[in-house]
């Protein structure tokens, strides 16, 4: 894995901590928008997240393969545009 572990790791940790925190308050059967407040909030971690892993990839997996004729890299990079893109 070629992302920031520095930057990602801490951005994984927070997600599991808002994930745990609206796990307690459901059990609390705390108001419905504040846990969907946290979930979203959890959805933005989880995309910058997400952001950080494929950008490190694209700047050094792709952009290896590409200087080696690998095409690979591309098809993964298409289908997961498809996956997006749904």
């Amino acid at each position: 894995m070629m992302a920031d572990k520095d930057t990602v790791i801490p951005l994984l940790k927070t997600a599991k901590g808002h994930i745990e925190g609206i796990i307690r308050m459901m059990e609390d059967n705390r108001y419905c928008i504040d846990i969907s407040n946290q979930l979203f909030a959890v959805e933005a971690i989880i995309r910058k997240t997400n952001k950080a892993v494929l950008k490190a990839h694209i700047l050094s997996c792709v952009r290896h393969a590409s200087a080696n004729g690998d095409e690979e890299k591309f098809k993964e990079l298409t289908s997961l545009i498809d996956t997006v893109l749904k």
